[in-house]
């Protein structure tokens, strides 16, 4: 059980330089904007970058944790992530920055995808949402701590050492991999229909791009709701300042709610309760926000609420696929939700311009994430029409350490 924890903690902090290296622009962005005469859009646009290979990369990326392991591919993924942040720091111009940040970006889509594959093989059957849930909050504690040393290690030295500090974090993920994972002991053989040359079956595909619809709703919600919310309190008269920390409020809610929601998950077993009381929940809590009195309080809520969905979710694909197709039906998901990323924010934006209600967004966010839940009856369908894979197998490809 120990042994458990102590690869999820490895795996957590791998997890987390992600977070750290994505965040890394905002925090350095005066300094970098300063020594290469950048724009404030040109800077956006290198923030957006590194997200930008995600629908591309996800689904290869899965074929080839596949192929080679979900442990050589999360290694290949940091490694190309300490590259491009090299790259990056060593920039005179923005096409230069700009490649090394697709490339660290690609990268970190790599690794975030097959990290997912090494939480399942040592959780499925035994506390997999909690496990989840935790994986889960490594991304903003990477973004928070990016914030609180990025800045400071910029000014005190430059901003080429900063995204240094970010490679050298992918670095250490990737010591650890090496140092400290191991493989879960008791290794079953390949289940059937290994080794037929097949990426998926019919069935795992539509599992993996249903979930993925679902997960690609969720987030997309959350990203919407966090870059559009600072503008709907100050149209109702807070300052800049004021509407940062009021958003902030939802992200430090998270940080415990979500892991937590993986606790509450495993213990009742009602996965699919979780996903769709926990959507509907936050997309009243969002109507109520635009309507209501209780700024804060409901705040509170949306944190409390929209975490619940996110442990237990993503627990569905190594509930229902062979582990011997997961990285590559993982891709697919990814591929889905780095897709609806790229739109969702886009027609937030049209409707605030459309409707010229601050609100708009929000109230499009709240639609969003509680749709999330719709996909459930979809999905296990499709997941009963065939054989569901035995938790307790592994597969005997995998690649690895032992």
């Amino acid at each position: 059980m120990n042994r458990r924890w102590l690869m999820l903690a490895v795996i957590f902090l791998a997890r987390a330089s992600m977070g750290f290296q994505f965040q890394s622009i905002a925090a350095v962005s005066p300094f970098l904007a300063a020594d290469l005469r950048l724009s404030h859009a040109q800077v956006g646009t290198l923030i957006g970058l590194y997200l930008l290979p995600g629908a591309l990369i996800a689904l290869p990326g899965g074929a080839l944790g596949q192929r080679f392991g979900a442990w050589t591919g999360a290694l290949l993924g940091l490694t190309v992530m300490a590259a491009g942040a090299m790259v990056t720091a060593r920039s005179d111009d923005l096409l230069v920055a700009a490649a090394g940040r697709l490339l660290s970006g690609g990268g970190g889509v790599l690794m975030n995808v097959l990290l997912a594959k090494l939480v399942a093989d040592w959780f499925t059957g035994r506390e997999l949402s909690t496990a989840m849930g935790v994986m889960l909050t490594a991304w903003p504690i990477g973004l928070a701590l990016a914030l609180g040393i990025l800045g400071g290690a910029a000014e005190a030295v430059s901003w080429r050492a900063a995204l240094d500090l970010t490679a050298a974090a992918a670095l250490v993920g990737f010591a650890l991999l090496v140092g400290l994972y191991r493989d879960p002991p008791g290794g079953a053989p390949a289940a059937p229909g290994a080794g037929t040359g097949r990426l998926l079956e019919r069935r795992e595909w539509s599992l993996a791009v249903v979930a993925g619809l679902g997960w690609g709703a969720y987030n997309s919600g959350i990203v919407v709701f966090a870059g559009f919310a600072p503008g709907f309190f100050m149209s109702r008269g807070h300052s800049a300042a004021d509407a940062g920390a009021l958003v902030s409020l939802v992200l430090w809610v998270t940080l415990v709610a979500v892991p937590l929601g993986g606790v509450v998950s495993d213990r009742l077993g009602r996965v699919g309760a979780m996903v769709a009381g926990g959507a509907l929940a936050t997309g009243l809590a969002m109507l109520a926000l635009t309507t209501l009195p209780g700024s804060v309080g409901w705040l509170v809520v949306i944190g409390v609420v929209g975490s619940a969905p996110a442990a237990a979710y993503m627990t569905l694909l190594p509930r229902h696929v062979a582990p011997q197709h997961l990285p590559a039906a993982l891709g697919v998901y990814y591929s889905i939700f780095y897709l609806c990323q790229a739109v969702a924010p886009a027609v937030a934006g049209w409707l605030r311009d459309l409707t010229g209600e601050a609100a708009a967004p929000i109230l499009f966010s709240g639609l969003v994430i509680a749709s999330m839940g719709s996909v459930l009856p979809v999905f296990y369908r499709v997941a009963r029409s065939g054989p569901a894979p035995d938790p307790t197998r592994r597969s005997g490809e995998e690649r690895g350490p032992r």
